[in-house]
C-alpha cells in the first residue's frame, strides 16, 4: 500500500499514532510493556476495562480505537480531555445507542458525564508517563 493511501486510510478511521500515543501518555491505566511484537502500552477500555495495547509507534491495533466522549456529532473536539482510547465494541455499541440522539437525551448526557469523570479519574500528565517498554 502505498503511503498516500495508508494516510487516507488512517484518516477513515480517524486513527491519528501521534494522538493514540498522547492519550496513552495521560491515561494513567496505561503502562509500559514488552509484548511479542515490542516495546508498547498496556491499558483499559475506558468503558469495559478490558485489556488494549498500544505499540510504541502508535500504529493502529485491532479492537483499539479512539473514543471521543463529546461525540463530534455534538460538537466534540480532538482535545486529549475529550479523548480516550475503547475498544471497538464499545465504541461501536456507544456509537450506535446514543451518538444520534439529542443533546438533550438524558442517557447521552449521563454517558458523557460517567465517561468525563472516569477520563479524569485515570489522567496523568505527559511528562510523568514513563517510556515504552520501561519495565518497572
Amino acid at each position: 500500500m502505498s503511503r498516500r493511501r495508508r494516510k487516507n486510510a488512517l484518516r477513515a478511521t480517524g486513527w491519528r499514532p501521534h494522538i493514540a500515543l498522547r492519550i496513552v501518555a495521560t491515561d494513567g491505566t496505561f503502562e509500559p510493556a514488552v509484548g511479542r511484537d515490542g516495546a508498547g502500552w498496556l491499558g483499559k477500555c475506558i468503558h469495559c476495562n478490558s485489556k488494549l495495547w498500544v505499540p510504541a509507534s502508535g500504529s493502529r491495533q485491532k479492537g483499539v480505537t479512539i473514543e471521543h466522549i463529546v461525540p463530534r456529532a455534538h460538537g466534540g473536539d480532538n482535545t486529549l480531555e475529550n479523548l480516550a482510547l475503547a475498544c471497538s465494541r464499545c465504541n461501536g455499541a456507544k456509537g450506535r445507542r446514543l451518538d444520534h440522539r439529542a443533546w438533550s437525551d438524558p442517557d447521552l448526557q449521563a454517558m458523557i458525564l460517567r465517561l468525563q469523570e472516569r477520563r479524569r479519574a485515570r489522567w496523568r500528565t505527559e511528562d510523568s508517563a514513563p517510556p515504552p517498554g520501561d519495565a518497572r
